[in-house]
């Protein structure tokens, strides 16, 4: 995980900072002393964030930013969640920040993935299949079914500068750890285990920001 003191202070707006991966992702940036704009639709939790002098906090629904507001950022994280009855929401935020940023040179676009969109078994299935194939995974499938379909349209979008991160399997809270990174495939690690931390998102998410490796592409990480 990147300790580079040298690097670039960045101005980074994150939608969706008070979930899981949001607030890791707002306390990692601010951890290495980037400059947050924590959007959010609560006001009381938001008031959870850190207190921190770089931290700027908004109420307010993402699909009511405007470009003038991606354009005063140098990133912007999509790290919404979602309701199942509201999945589609995943597909139609991307769509909002593609069109308010197209042929712009800045902000950069990062989008916080599901799994389900990654790859698996012998035969190269998508993971998405394995999670509607169980009936217990019924009230919450709608999800991942809209993540892929939100991945299957930035792939779509060649003049906006973007980049999607997939978790392994399980995605749960949970501090930094050593990480793996892949491409399409669903990690494992030595142990067998498909997990990752909501602080190893977080520490991946800040590291290609400050070093962008990927561009118009997904990738996916997992704990080591």
């Amino acid at each position: 995980m990147n300790k580079n003191k040298e690097l670039t202070i960045m101005k980074i707006m994150i939608i969706g900072a008070t979930g899981m991966a949001g607030s890791a992702i707002t306390s990692a940036a601010l951890e290495r002393n980037h400059t947050v704009i924590a959007i959010g639709r609560s006001t009381e939790k938001l008031a959870t964030l850190p207190t921190n002098p770089n931290l700027t906090t908004r109420a307010v629904d993402a699909f009511q930013l405007t470009a003038s507001d991606l354009q005063a950022v140098d990133v912007v994280v999509d790290a919404m969640a979602s309701r199942p009855d509201q999945a589609y929401l995943h597909v139609d935020l991307a769509t909002k920040l593609v069109a308010l940023t197209r042929n712009q040179t800045s902000p950069r676009l990062v989008f916080i993935l599901g799994a389900g969109s990654l790859t698996t078994g012998d035969d190269a299935h998508l993971f998405v299949k394995d999670i509607e194939s169980d009936p217990a995974n019924a009230p919450f499938v709608a999800i991942p079914q809209n993540q892929l379909a939100e991945l299957t349209f930035l792939k779509t979008v060649t003049n906006v500068d973007w980049v999607g991160i997939s978790p392994a399997a399980d995605f749960h809270a949970g501090p930094a750890v050593p990480a793996i990174l892949g491409t399409d495939q669903l990690l494992v690690n030595a142990a067998g285990v498909s997990a990752t931390n909501s602080g190893t998102m977080a520490a991946t998410v800040l590291d290609e920001i400050e070093q962008p490796k990927h561009h118009q592409s997904r990738f996916t990480v997992a704990n080591k």
